[in-house]
């Protein structure tokens, strides 16, 4: 009887192994041609030719292929009344939620609004790599670039919290209560819409960022001269400035207008919301960019020219594993 357990045990797991397989087999080939591990960190390389940085930004051959992007692949384009809709919809539930529950009119109550608006803007970018993991695991899609991405963004995010966090944006209960419950409602949601059109969802996110950015350009504006006399938190310094700046790189997508690296000031509180504010606004271009049908991060064809202690450094984007394009 023992054995026959065993047996049936061990046929079980056989059968699952050969429909693992199987299904695996059943993959697209341009699909496997595009899995990928975690790249190691040999895209930085540094040059001994000083090169002129009035000359940033070099293109190079593209490589035609089929785009492959969730938007592409999964997703439809929304015409102009329906990403109207969606900023009229994100507006509303910000007067809603925040303008009611959380107004900010103070300096106090503005780090506690940016509490809730951190804790809710992690959430679309949890939802996109729960759902591409979903799609990697079933055999549907898989793109670790897109993947790596997504959690850049969320690393940025994190940040942005954690920044507010030691600001004391979370101290009050109430506070907590607020961003933590509409967070996890507004996960679901944007599961559903990504699930649903991967390019309205990202839409979606778009007019989240903008409004994020404005909201924080007006903090500035108000509350600037105050906010250059603090100096910048531990956690933005480290984040900024001060230690591994990889995750921050990969955040971006573009190269900007002056065609460099950003690499942000972050002396004073005012530089850290300066530099939170352009996060956003960073944010916004991805969301833009990934809405295209024909975007795709392997398109990323540029070379960023980056003085670090006098050294050019060339940041060479020929494949997935550096997704830069130029805005």
């Amino acid at each position: 009887q023992k054995w026959s357990k065993m047996n049936i045990s061990c046929a079980i797991l056989l059968l699952i192994g050969a429909y693992s397989v199987q299904g695996f087999s059943y993959m697209p080939r341009n699909v496997l041609r595009n899995v990928q591990l975690q790249p190691k960190r040999t895209s930085l390389f540094v040059s001994h030719q000083q090169q002129d940085p009035s000359s940033s930004i070099h293109h190079h051959h593209h490589h035609h292929h089929t785009p492959s992007s969730p938007a592409a692949v999964f997703g439809s384009p929304l015409n102009e009344d329906e990403k109207k809709r969606n900023k009229q919809l994100i507006g509303a539930a910000k007067s809603a939620l925040f303008d009611v529950l959380l107004p900010g009119d103070t300096v106090d109550r503005a780090y506690a609004r940016f509490y809730a608006l951190e804790t809710i803007a992690r959430m679309p970018y949890f939802s996109y790599l729960s759902v591409l993991h979903l799609y990697e695991t079933l055999g549907r899609w898989r793109r670790a670039d897109y993947i790596k991405m997504h959690f850049s963004e969320s690393w940025n995010e994190l940040h942005h919290l954690l920044i507010m966090e030691e600001l004391g944006g979370g101290d009050k209960w109430f506070d907590r209560f607020i961003a933590q419950h509409a967070a996890f409602f507004y996960y679901w949601v944007v599961v559903a819409c990504y699930m649903a059109n991967p390019s309205f969802a990202y839409n979606l996110n778009q007019a989240v960022e903008e409004h994020a950015y404005e909201t924080y350009s007006k903090f500035i504006e108000t509350h600037g001269e105050y906010l250059k006399t603090l100096s910048a938190s531990d956690i933005a310094k480290q984040y900024y400035r001060d230690g591994d700046l990889y995750m921050f790189d990969e955040m971006h997508t573009s190269t900007g207008d002056s065609g460099s690296v950003r690499r942000p000031k972050c002396d004073t509180l005012y530089d850290v919301f300066c530099n939170v504010r352009d996060d956003e606004m960073e944010h916004v271009k991805t969301m833009a960019f990934l809405q295209q049908d024909d975007a795709d991060l392997r398109g990323a064809n540029v070379v960023v020219i980056q003085q670090r202690n006098g050294i050019t450094v060339n940041v060479t984007d020929t494949s997935p594993e550096r997704p830069y394009f130029v805005s």
